[in-house]
């Protein structure tokens, strides 16, 4: 499974419930908290890709970690995914 294309198809899902125009790239150095999604939406994505994948990194980690960019929240993800 690509986790990098799973996140962007629910985090554009998340974006269309929510706005009319069309999501912002997402690129590795793009910056999370500047796409225009809330702390609400980001917490919905990842409900939704708990779904999804079958797994939360956020609970499944020993160590808090925020991520900043998006490379570093697809890598976070695609860590916990072969565990």
């Amino acid at each position: 499974m690509n986790i990098r294309a799973k996140i962007t198809e629910v985090f554009n899902e998340i974006w269309a419930e929510d706005h009319d125009v069309p999501p912002p790239a997402l690129l590795d150095d793009t910056v999370l908290l500047e796409t225009g999604m809330d702390s609400m939406a980001f917490a919905v994505l990842v409900a939704r890709l708990d779904e999804e994948l079958g797994f939360d990194p956020f609970t499944q980690s020993d160590d808090v970690y925020y991520p900043r960019e998006f490379g570093e929240f697809v890598a976070f993800y695609e860590k916990f995914a072969t565990q």
